[in-house]
């Protein structure tokens, strides 16, 4: 395609961040002609279809890519000028987009954040993701930067391990009590009520299948927040899978009890991020990797 125009780019993120051209216009000031126009423009260029004209506005897939390269080049331009001290075209912070999953928040990650943000000017745009899946937001450019468990790097992206977040069966004493005390403790904790934290979360089903080669067929809680999961677990609606760093205390004060000790879940981590030179993504990824190499386990 033809010449790339911030201008352009600077619409198309506009246009897919805010879901209608109309939004796009009156973020960047501009007619609803002129988003309209550019989009058209890139588009004759690219010589296809980039956004979807529906409601919210989504990216085709080429689309995806051209979001990508307009990120990264925007991200670039406002580093540039803060590192030049241009008054004119820096703003007073720059953003950083990070798909990170709940656990990591909850334990670890917020440390690499505040180290950052401690050292200069930088904001966090974080978008919480099953590690899972969190590698399928650098594929549509929506982040920068991921926490992920797919250690193969997207496209454009470079992939560094993290270590392994472990993961523990937990259960409240009285749950135990109620529903893994007759019978075989394994086959009870595939028929007794399990605590998930949303229907991404597939630790469960994974450390069950691991132990039985069978799906667990209990019935299911839903609770999408680390702190109020491990609540519901030692409130005893269910037992579920509780990072090693959050379980410990309720461990020591006896108000939870690992129903399986000697079989932990550990889940390896990655830190996947753009291959391209920013002091603000390379002083984040130092202080992912510090943090993480401290926190997690090698």
């Amino acid at each position: 395609m033809a010449t790339l125009q911030l201008d352009q780019l600077r619409t198309l993120a506009a246009v897919v961040d805010l879901g209608s051209f109309e939004a796009a216009a009156a973020h960047l000031h501009i007619t609803q002609s002129a988003v309209s126009q550019r989009i058209r423009a890139m588009e004759e260029s690219a010589g296809r279809i980039l956004v979807r004209r529906e409601r919210p506005i989504t990216a085709t897939e080429s689309g995806e890519v051209v979001l990508r390269t307009a990120r990264q080049m925007l991200h670039l331009e406002e580093s540039l000028a803060g590192e030049l001290g241009d008054s004119a075209t820096s703003q007073d912070h720059v953003a950083l987009a990070v798909a990170c999953n709940s656990d990591s928040l909850a334990t670890w990650f917020l440390d690499a954040m505040t180290e950052v943000h401690s050292a200069g000017r930088v904001v966090f745009d974080i978008r919480r993701e099953d590690e899972s899946l969190s590698s399928e937001l650098l594929r549509r450019g929506e982040v920068m930067a991921a926490v992920t468990s797919e250690s193969r790097p997207v496209q454009g992206c470079r992939s560094l391990p993290l270590g392994s977040m472990r993961y523990l069966a937990c259960a409240s004493p009285g749950f135990v009590a109620r529903h893994l005390r007759d019978g075989s403790p394994t086959a009870a904790l595939g028929r007794a009520p399990i605590v998930d934290f949303d229907r991404s979360d597939a630790h469960q089903n994974h450390y069950y299948r691991r132990l039985t080669r069978r799906q667990p067929t209990g019935p299911r809680h839903y609770i999408p927040s680390s702190h109020d999961h491990v609540r519901a677990i030692v409130a005893g609606l269910g037992w579920g899978l509780i990072p090693e760093q959050l379980a410990t205390p309720w461990l020591v004060s006896g108000e939870i009890e690992n129903v399986s000790p000697d079989r932990p879940l550990d889940v390896p981590l990655f830190w996947q991020h753009w291959k391209l030179q920013s002091p603000d993504l390379d002083a984040l990824t130092d202080a992912v990797l510090d943090i993480a190499r401290a926190e997690l386990r090698t």
